[in-house]
């Protein structure tokens, strides 16, 4: 059985060998800066309180904590979105970019929540009617008024189903 498995599976192609070998690839380290010389500065400069979410990063050193990955934080306990965060502020200072230029807070909360138009200001908005100024009251039907609008009704009802069956 092990061996007709072997047989039958597909092998590794050229492409994803050569994206595994270039996941190993150890990417540079950015020489510290006037601003930033430890990795406990770095995570201060891009905000967002990332040193207190990454509490092992002067244990790590500044080579160290540029070999990080994203295994390495989560495994520290970062968050997926804060991981991702502090791994693209690396990525950025690597390229020579300054921490000014990219760093940023977080987007806001969203005030309302839900499907678009129909909650609006927390509320569920359920007819466009104006409950402030309600229309008049409509006058009420007769009783002969009332009987005669039933039967339009009901005949317009048996024309119609006349018309679909194709009898007329």
């Amino acid at each position: 059985m092990n061996v007709l498995w072997q047989t039958l599976r597909p092998h590794a192609g050229p492409s994803t060998r050569l994206t595994r070998a270039l996941a190993t690839i150890t990417r540079p380290v950015p020489n510290p800066t006037t601003t930033i010389s430890t990795p406990e500065s770095f995570l201060k400069a891009i905000g967002r309180s990332a040193e207190t979410k990454m509490k092992n990063a002067e244990e790590l050193g500044w080579e160290g904590f540029w070999q990080t990955s994203g295994a390495s934080l989560k495994a520290a306990g970062v968050s997926v979105r804060d991981r991702r965060y502090i791994l693209w502020c690396m990525e950025k200072f690597r390229s020579g970019e300054q921490v000014e230029v990219f760093a940023h807070e977080p987007p806001p909360k969203k005030k309302v929540r839900g499907w678009g138009p129909t909650v609006q200001n927390g509320k569920r908005i359920r007819s466009r009617r104006d409950r402030n100024n309600p229309p008049e009251l409509k006058e009420k039907l007769t009783e002969k008024e009332a009987k005669e609008k039933k039967e339009k009704k009901k005949a317009k009802r048996e024309a119609f189903r006349l018309w679909r069956d194709g009898i007329i």
